[in-house]
C-alpha cells in the first residue's frame, strides 16, 4: 500500500509534468496557423480550437459556475463539456486560449476521479489530439506517458469508450503493453490515445487487429 509520503512524491512529480505539458502545448498553440485551428482534432466532433478551450475550462470556471454549467445540461458531463468548449471557442481568440493554458500551469485543478494523474493525462491526451490531428511530430516525453500508461484501467476504458477487447497493446518505443490476444503495434503515445477511445491515421499501428483503431 502507498504511503502518505511516496504519494505526495508522485503528486509533486505529476503536478510538475503537467506545468510543463501546459507549457509546452501553450507554446504550440502560439505557433499554429488560423488555418490550423480549424482543422479537425481527433476528439470527435471538435476542432483545435474547441479542444483548446475545453483544456483550460477546469481552471477557468469557478466551482459555482461549473455546477451552474452542468444542470443547464441537466446533469450530462459530456453535454456540459461541449457546450461549453463550442461557446468558448467562439468568443475566445487564439491567442487567449493559448494564454488560458500558460496562464493555469500551475493550477491544481484535476478531475472527479484519478487526482493529479488524471489532470496529467487530461492535458496530454487533448494535447496529441491536437498535434496527432494535424500532423505535428511532439513526442511526450516517456516519463510522462510512463505514468499513464501504467495507470490504464478496465474502468477507465470504459469511460471513454475504448474496445481493446482481444488486443494486447504493444509499445515499440517504451516496455510496455497492455491486454491479451492479437498483438497490435505503434509508438506508446498512439497506444495511449487507444485507450482514451481515439482512433489513428491509417499507418500508425501495425498488427493484424490495427485496422479496428485507424480511420477508415
Amino acid at each position: 500500500m502507498e504511503n502518505a509520503t511516496s504519494r505526495k512524491g508522485r503528486n509533486a512529480k505529476a503536478r510538475a509534468w503537467i506545468a510543463a505539458e501546459r507549457h509546452e502545448l501553450a507554446d504550440l498553440l502560439d505557433g499554429l496557423g488560423d488555418d490550423q485551428w480549424d482543422e479537425p482534432s481527433l476528439c470527435a466532433g471538435w476542432r483545435v480550437r474547441e479542444v483548446a478551450a475545453h483544456m483550460s475550462m477546469g481552471f477557468r470556471l469557478s466551482l459555482p459556475a461549473t455546477l451552474g454549467e452542468l444542470a443547464r445540461a441537466q446533469g450530462n458531463l459530456h453535454r456540459m463539456t461541449d457546450r461549453v468548449a463550442r461557446r468558448d471557442a467562439a468568443v475566445r481568440s487564439t491567442a487567449e486560449l493559448a494564454a488560458f493554458l500558460r496562464e493555469g500551469a500551475h493550477h491544481p485543478w484535476r478531475p472527479p476521479i484519478g487526482g493529479y494523474t488524471a489532470a496529467l493525462g487530461h492535458d496530454v491526451v487533448h494535447g496529441l489530439d491536437i498535434t496527432v490531428a494535424l500532423g505535428l511530430d511532439r513526442r511526450v516525453p516517456k516519463d510522462r506517458l510512463r505514468l499513464l500508461l501504467d495507470g490504464i484501467r478496465p474502468s477507465g476504458l470504459r469511460f471513454f469508450g475504448a474496445d481493446i477487447s482481444g488486443v494486447r497493446l504493444c509499445a515499440e518505443d517504451l516496455d510496455w503493453s497492455y491486454g491479451s490476444g492479437s498483438p497490435v503495434y505503434g509508438a506508446a503515445q498512439d497506444l495511449l490515445l487507444l485507450a482514451f477511445g481515439r482512433r489513428l491515421p491509417n499507418g500508425w499501428l501495425r498488427g493484424e487487429a490495427s485496422g479496428r483503431f485507424t480511420t477508415v
